[in-house]
């Protein structure tokens, strides 16, 4: 019976648990089934909340139109002192809460377990379908911006811009994108929109006028409610538009891109980072493309520094500076014009601001003192390199050209007397026959000197020491020779000196400036008195010389300078002032606005004689100067005016290619093999044969990857590039012999930044050396 009993109970206790297992799992799914219905319930709160935001916007606009009835003398009061409050739109809100619900739909169908394959696919094909943008979706867009201002079109536009930027970028399969494919023809529609019209939208969002605006209107806005709510729009639109900018290979997309950004660059001021960005992306534009490129980018560099002031002055002053000794690193005759056409952009952007001008030109003048004083001391191969080489004389030409132009300004007015004396130490410094076409170049920057600032520079000395040298009074040994141009040379070279045309060119140059430089005080009340030694200097050549063709020069010179000195002293004769009064600054003042003094018509004729004599040296129609593009304080103003159907018409033209973002990488690198191979091929060349290739060279020099360094300074007049390879063989005696002639090298087109490039330069300049060697 015990056992019987026992056996009973463990068949009772074993029921018992059975149940209490039945009832542990029902509890279990209860407990799921209740976090699931928990889920869903958390789902259903979450969509009612975002529908209630759209309710409770609706509910708050009605508040404050009842408030100005119930309380009206509390409506009045928020109207006076805060009247942004007053100005709620519940519509702001209608689009964004469709959007996120058909996101959250969108997550919520992806998320679902147990579904069938076929449904799988369906769901596929439905999500690529979403993320395709099609012409028919950007015109829908467009036409609910320009006849609704929709703000949703305006986030679903941007949106779809931010894909076209971004297009070809190696992001992976990002699910979280709305858009990610389109077609050429999309990709240019939306680029031509949203360049042409973003700028006005923001403006209508932000409540800001159609046009200008500066960085204080900016800084105020911020604290606003608008900027608050559409900031990120803003951002967005200057973000992306700067990324396909650094994708750009066209100019005319170039070109059309920064054109319409300049209108919006006021937005910078308050997103400091982009602001630097583009200060960069311009300054590589305007130092490394072509002419039209360079021009928008001077203008959208300009707007910035007008509208935005000492945040951007600085940094662009600094880095056009850079870009422009790096353009003079080789030159040749065309690389001329380019070089005198950016430094009329520097000296125009000197203009915006000319305190701080005045504070960069002090900076980089006395850094061009200093090379000259090392030069000085040292007198050393290398120091007189930092100084005859183009970089260095290109820079006291922009110098030259910044005092001349702003002459009139009282900031820039201190810094002429420094770089006066810089320039005449520099024509002093070595003082032989080969460095003549430096020291007229160097006499031609003091007489424009003189000429705007009306301060007497004594140069006379200058060119007669030019006609004592003794090359230019034995006759010539070398033969008639070719024409020489001056203006494209710093120093000509040994057989050319010997040569009937250099002697020509030399004699004729000097006679020229020596004009310019008496023209300018032909009508001063001490004329004869500075004049007197020129004339006896002059005699002396006269008498020296056997070349009757310089004797005819000379006569007729001397017949000129004593006509005005008579003509001079006959007016001072019945003048009872002293030179030393006031009075002395306004004699024959309505003479010299008549022109009626010998030398004054003499100066017409001989101008007109050196420009015939230079177009006949220039085989091309290149002349250096004379066509360089001057901008006025009203450039700008031509494209502010344009109206929409020109805007159109010049986006279409600009974006007409099949070109999309990250489709040329392949042909970037088939380039730079093709390069590779090309420099191995060079490199096999002989010497002789690099002679006549740069002889014959005429293409234009460029630093094709231009990289500023704003955090470093590094020496901008380096001469380890500048040196010729045959100077080690050509050393004499003088000074002069010593230097290289940095005008006749001619670079290689070349990819990678600057510093790359130089390291490049070294290392072959090195292997060539050791094997000279052995």
């Amino acid at each position: 019976m015990g056992a019987k009993d026992g056996v009973a109970v463990d068949q009772i206790s074993e029921k018992k648990r059975g149940k209490n297992k039945l009832k542990s799992k029902k509890k279990a799914e209860d407990v799921v089934d209740g976090t699931a219905m928990d889920d869903m319930s958390d789902r259903k709160r979450g969509k009612n909340k975002v529908k209630s935001k759209k309710q409770e916007a609706e509910e708050h606009e009605e508040q404050l139109k009842r408030l100005k009835e119930t309380q009206a003398e509390f409506f009045e009061y928020m109207k006076e002192h805060d009247e942004d409050l007053l100005k709620f739109d519940a519509a702001e809100f209608e689009d964004d809460d469709a959007d996120v619900d058909a996101e959250t739909d969108l997550e919520d169908t992806e998320k679902q377990e147990g579904v069938d394959e076929t449904s799988k696919l369906e769901v596929a094909k439905k999500v690529n379908e979403q993320k395709t943008i099609t012409a028919a979706m950007v015109d829908s867009w467009c036409k609910l911006i320009r006849e609704d201002a929709k703000l949703g079109a305006v986030r679903s536009i941007l949106r779809a811009y931010r894909t076209a930027c971004h297009y070809g970028d190696d992001t992976g399969d990002d699910p979280s994108a709305k858009f990610s494919v389109m077609s050429s023809a999309v990709f240019n529609k939306i680029m031509i929109f949203v360049l042409s019209e973003m700028d006005g939208i923001l403006r209508k969002l932000l409540r800001l006028p159609a046009t200008g605006g500066m960085k204080d209107t900016i800084m105020e806005l911020t604290n606003t409610r608008p900027w608050k709510n559409y900031n990120h729009l803003v951002k967005s639109y200057l973000g992306n538009s700067l990324h396909v900018l650094n994708q750009m290979t066209d100019q005319g997309m170039i070109s059309f891109t920064l054109r319409r950004l300049k209108h919006s660059s006021v937005f910078l001021s308050a997103f400091p980072s982009l602001l630097r960005k583009y200060i960069k992306v311009a300054l590589h534009f305007w130092g490394t493309g072509s002419s039209s490129i360079s021009v928008v980018s001077l203008l959208f560099l300009r707007d910035l520094c007008i509208r935005l002031g000492t945040d951007c002055v600085d940094d662009c002053i600094k880095g056009m500076y850079k870009a422009y000794v790096l353009n003079c690193q080789f030159v040749n005759a065309v690389k001329l014009q380019h070089i005198s056409f950016l430094g009329n952009c520097f000296i125009e952007l000197l203009g915006t601001d000319i305190s701080a001008s005045y504070q960069h030109a002090f900076v980089f003048i006395r850094q061009l003192a200093m090379i000259l004083r090392e030069a000085l001391n040292t007198k050393t191969k290398e120091a007189f390199r930092k100084v005859y080489q183009w970089k260095f004389i290109h820079c006291l030409e922009l110098w030259t050209g910044a005092v001349c132009s702003y002459s009139s300004q009282s900031e820039l007015r201190p810094v002429a007397y420094p770089l006066a004396q810089i320039i005449s130490g520099v024509a002093r410094l070595v003082p032989t026959a080969r460095y003549i076409p430096l020291r007229l170049r160097c006499v031609s920057m003091l007489n424009r000197i003189a000429a705007s600032t009306g301060t007497f520079i004594p140069v006379s000395m200058l060119l007669m020491d030019m006609l004592d040298m003794k090359e230019l009074n034995r006759p010539p040994t070398g033969g008639v020779g070719k024409g020489v141009d001056l203006r494209t040379l710093l120093k000509v070279s040994k057989p050319a000196v010997k040569t009937r045309a250099f002697q020509e060119a030399c004699v004729y140059s000097v006679v020229e400036e020596l004009v310019e430089h008496l023209t300018q005080w032909s009508y001063s009340v001490a004329f004869f008195e500075l004049s007197s030694i020129p004339t006896l200097r002059l005699r002396s050549f006269y008498k020296s010389t056997k070349a009757e063709r310089f004797r005819k020069e000379m006569k007729q010179l001397i017949s000129q300078i004593e006509a005005n000195s008579e003509f001079v002293n006959k007016k001072r004769a019945s003048v009872g002032f002293q030179p030393n009064e006031p009075a002395a600054a306004s004699f024959l003042e309505d003479e010299k606005k008549a022109g009626e003094s010998p030398l004054s018509q003499y100066a017409v004729i001989i101008r007109q004689r050196a420009k015939q004599r230079n177009e006949s040296l220039v085989e091309s129609d290149v002349i250096v100067g004379e066509d360089s593009a001057v901008f006025g304080k009203n450039a700008p103003s031509s494209d502010e005016e344009e109206d929409e159907a020109d805007r159109n018409e010049k986006g279409a033209a600009a974006f007409s290619s099949s070109w999309l973002p990250g489709s040329d990488s392949k042909e970037k690198e088939a380039e730079e093999e093709e390069e590779k191979t090309k420099k191995k091929k060079r490199k096999r060349k002989s010497q002789a044969e690099k002679k006549q290739v740069e002889e014959g060279a005429g293409e234009d020099d460029v630093v094709e990857d231009f990289v500023l360094s704003s955090d470093e300074e590094d020496d901008l007049f380096d001469i380890e590039g500048d040196k010729d390879e045959d100077d080690d063989d050509d050393v004499d005696e003088d000074a002069a012999d010593e230097i290289a002639e940095p005008e006749t090298k001619t670079s290689k087109k070349t990819k990678g930044t600057y510093k790359t490039w130089h390291k490049n330069y070294k290392k072959t300049k090195n292997k060539k050396k050791k094997a000279r060697v052995a």
